[in-house]
């Protein structure tokens, strides 16, 4: 049976949970993913273990093992910023194209306040389920790193 467990500023991970969360988005994320310290940032943002506006991170999972986590984070924003931003979403990789990824991010959408933005290369083939939850890409993106 699968089921939908949220970690935020209430209802937060013990260590050993975190510790494996941060070790899934590493391993299925893939060459989409960031540094564990980087995963690890987004996660402490999303259940206000550092100073931050929170968020949440929302896992699925079977009697023993993690399906898919997603990791949303408040900008503390709104209109001309959406209020949240998703960090992470990955499913595993043994259970892609089971709808679980579709189910996450259905999941996530309706338990988010407000508008929800997200960052993805446009050659990630997770981009066609982003733009079927309407997703769209009206800006370009720049950075300056300083």
């Amino acid at each position: 049976m699968i089921e939908t467990k949220i970690f935020d500023a209430v209802n937060k991970p013990s260590e050993f949970e975190k510790k494996e969360l941060i070790k899934f988005l590493f391993e299925h994320l893939g060459q989409y993913g960031d540094s564990k310290l980087d995963i690890q940032k987004a996660i402490d943002y999303s259940i206000k273990e550092t100073s931050s506006f929170g968020g949440f991170t929302m896992i699925i999972q079977d009697d023993v093992n993690i399906k898919g986590i997603v990791v949303i984070n408040q900008t503390g924003m709104g209109g001309y910023i959406p209020e949240n931003i998703l960090v992470y979403i990955a499913t595993h990789k043994n259970h892609r194209g089971e709808g679980l990824g579709k189910d996450l991010m259905a999941k996530a959408i309706a338990h988010a306040k407000g508008d929800i933005a997200l960052h993805v290369e446009a050659n990630n083939p997770a981009k066609h389920l982003y733009e079927k939850f309407g997703f769209t890409n009206p800006y370009l993106e720049m950075r300056l790193k300083k």
